[in-house]
């Protein structure tokens, strides 16, 4: 692991510090100050602000719209966008940039990449992922949506859940079974629908921090294009389990940042409820700085692969599990430090569903609420941490199945 970067990269970091200072708005304290319609309002123009200053698709080819930047570069780019709690992007960009666009450069055709991949960034096209289903959450590979091809058109019928963000997004990631008779694993293939046709309803789910990220999705008869399908037939699940580990790549160099931000705040809270001197809260903030710190060395593990270019692999399993179930633990403290307070909901609710806060969010018993309770599916979603202890000790420590 190199935690040092080279002498090169400190004229590129000075470039996109000035861009920052240049085209954030006056006093800029972090996207945590914004909230409501006033949040979505800025992120709506800063996202557009990124895309015509090259600042999305940031190591895709030039060719296809991304700024053609190396891997250190981006890497850069992540940790200074985080550091002053600028967004770099909207919230379906996890989806459309780092997941579907990536996953389209990797196994993509030509004709898909020239047509998928400018459009992603434009925000024209703009996708959701339809993976899991009522049946298959954990066992994603027990899917049932089948697939069948009528000429030149796929049609689909089933059932997909939790489908994030699904009523705003025009594209879908679909996964579906192919070959009823192939094992499991092998009869899945990987289609983009389009979602704004006869056949695909999205029904919202309500969580219990009253948000509603997520969609059911009934699929009656949906058809895409032929050619809409992503790799070989049947081979869906190879670019299903590459498309996941392209999911964790920026969370390697900005989830520390965000976090110690988040510690800080934490300790603020403390202060604010004269909990400092109690000896039980001032140990369990020393354990979260520690967390932390150990978090920001993980990062750098994983970037430093990375950073050789090597394509994301099962370390980032790691990642997933360790800072999912650090988010429980010290959304529990804050809810501890509040104690009563902390069942009414007063204040500025958070934007994001999941993960920290907001940097420069103030303390409000809304927040930390929101936080707490969101935190309760964050091992959960993204693959299951129980999932991920397998694939730890299947294909990193070499332990049997």
């Amino acid at each position: 692991m190199d935690v040092n970067y080279p002498e090169s990269s400190h004229a590129f970091r000075s470039k996109v510090q000035s861009f920052l200072k240049d085209r954030l708005p006056e006093g800029w304290q972090g996207a945590g100050k914004l909230a409501g319609k006033e949040y979505l309002a800025f992120v709506d123009q800063w996202r557009k602000t990124l895309f015509s200053e090259g600042y999305l698709g940031l190591s895709w080819p030039k060719e296809y719209g991304g700024a053609g930047l190396t891997q250190l570069e981006q890497v850069i780019v992540f940790e200074e966008f985080a550091k002053v709690g600028a967004p770099t992007g909207c919230e379906n960009d996890v989806f459309s940039v780092g997941m579907a666009g990536n996953a389209i450069l990797e196994f993509g055709t030509e004709a898909q990449k020239s047509f998928f991949l400018p459009g992603i960034l434009s925000g024209d096209i703009v996708f959701c992922q339809g993976f899991s289903e009522p049946g298959a959450g954990s066992d994603l590979a027990s899917l049932k949506t089948r697939a069948h091809l009528e000429g030149d058109k796929w049609v689909f019928s089933g059932q997909k859940t939790w489908t994030s963000y699904a009523d705003t997004a025009n594209w879908m990631m679909l996964l579906a079974r192919t070959d009823g008779d192939a094992p499991k694993h092998q009869g899945i293939s990987f289609f983009f629908v389009p979602t704004r046709q006869a056949g695909m309803e999205f029904r919202p789910i309500k969580m219990m921090s009253g948000a509603s990220d997520f969609c059911e999705t009934f699929i009656d008869n949906a058809t895409t294009a032929s050619d809409n399908l992503l790799g070989e037939v049947n081979k869906g699940w190879g670019v299903t389990t590459r498309l996941l580990q392209y999911e964790r790549g920026e969370a390697a160099a900005t989830l520390a940042i965000k976090f110690r931000a988040d510690l800080d705040r934490l300790v603020a809270l403390a202060k604010e409820q004269n909990m400092t001197c109690d000896p039980e809260i001032g140990k369990a903030l020393t354990w979260c700085h520690t967390r932390v710190e150990i978090m920001k060395y993980l990062g750098w593990r994983y970037m430093t692969s990375y950073l050789r270019g090597e394509k994301p692999g099962p370390e980032s399993s790691i990642m997933k599990c360790y800072w999912t179930e650090y988010l429980k633990q010290y959304s529990d403290l804050a809810m501890k430090i509040y104690g009563s307070e902390g069942l009414f909901k007063e204040g500025r609710m958070p934007m994001s569903s999941y993960q920290t806060d907001d940097i420069g969010a103030p303390n409000s018993t809304a927040s930390w609420q929101s936080v707490f309770l969101d935190a309760r599916a964050a091992s959960i979603y993204a693959g299951t941490n129980e999932v991920q202890r397998n694939i730890i000790a299947e294909r990193i420590l070499g332990l049997p199945r």
